[in-house]
């Protein structure tokens, strides 16, 4: 006991000091609570993503009864936000070739929560039709009717997702099409999309960077050009990224986005319903929910 205790006042001081710290407990306590229900994800604006990332939030809204915000970032910086704990997850960390880069930058600030979906494939995708036509392998672009026809362009996504940078760094260079004088244009999965619709009408060359899963297998005839030199892509797994205490600060958010996972099939069935609902993404995403409770009930804490 300090001196300033052993007066009256004192003792009047600390004993209300000691009830004001009594009074803000159940408050705090009350606000830790609120907190530990409400989810903050970013995605990756891509269609995959932007599917299950509406079905997560349609799940722990309905079924957990959380508070959620859904934010679609460009690659990099959802990473640096949840690393910075501005996010509580990244929904798309593909592993283990295209992110790799990132989790390398940022292994001690974030977690890995386990896939979400098992079986990926990424690489320059083309029509069946330029396939037909004897341009199978990667090293087949380099090939004088090829870079006339492609007007030695790759059609691509943004800038800074790991399929751009892959292509761009390792791909492009390895097999001598930076050389050759192709350039990878940025733009978004929505206008890759597009550009790839467009060109299958009219039955124009065109290559894109591509991966699976993605609807764009479902709605036309498309190859993955082989990888003939470096293999650079494999196959892999979506995985969802966590801040690094978010197992300790919403134990029962973790625990579901570790239990959340897609089969090929789901996931399918998934972006097509959102495709062809009329729909907004998350009214649609609740719809598929309720049509596929088995498979929903499986990722509940």
């Amino acid at each position: 006991m300090t001196e300033n205790t052993r007066t009256p006042a004192g003792r009047r001081l600390l004993l209300a000091c000691l009830t004001l710290a009594l009074a803000l407990v159940p408050a705090w306590t009350t606000t830790r609570a609120a907190d530990a229900k409400t989810a903050d994800l970013v995605y990756a604006n891509w269609e995959e993503g932007i599917a299950y990332t509406h079905l997560a939030r349609a799940v722990l809204e309905d079924k957990l009864g959380y508070t959620v915000t859904i934010t679609a970032a460009d690659v990099a910086p959802a990473y640096a936000a949840v690393a910075q704990g501005d996010k509580d997850a990244f929904m798309e960390t593909w592993l283990p070739v295209l992110h790799k880069d990132y989790m390398e930058r940022y292994k001690n600030d974030v977690i890995d929560l386990g896939h979400v979906f098992e079986g990926t494939e990424s690489g320059l995708v083309v029509p069946r039709y330029m396939v037909e036509a004897g341009v199978r392998t990667i090293s087949d672009l380099l090939k004088d009717e090829a870079k006339q026809r492609l007007r030695q362009t790759i059609t691509g996504i943004d800038a800074g997702a790991g399929v751009m940078v892959t292509t761009e760094n390792e791909v492009m260079p390895a097999y001598g099409l930076t050389d050759a004088g192709y350039t990878l244009l940025p733009s978004s999965g929505p206008a890759m999309m597009a550009a790839l619709k467009q060109a299958m009408a009219k039955k124009e060359w065109i290559v894109v960077t591509g991966w699976k899963p993605h609807s764009m297998f479902g709605y036309w005839d498309l190859a993955f050009l082989e990888q003939d030199k470096d293999q650079v892509w494999g196959a892999g797994n979506i995985h969802i990224t966590g801040r690094k205490t978010l197992r300790e600060d919403k134990p029962e958010l973790a625990k579901f986005l570790e239990k959340m996972q897609l089969t090929n099939s789901e996931l399918g069935s998934l972006m097509v319903a959102i495709n062809e609902s009329k729909k907004d993404t998350l009214d649609a995403a609740r719809d598929w929910m309720n049509e596929n409770e088995t498979v929903v009930a499986r990722w509940l804490p």
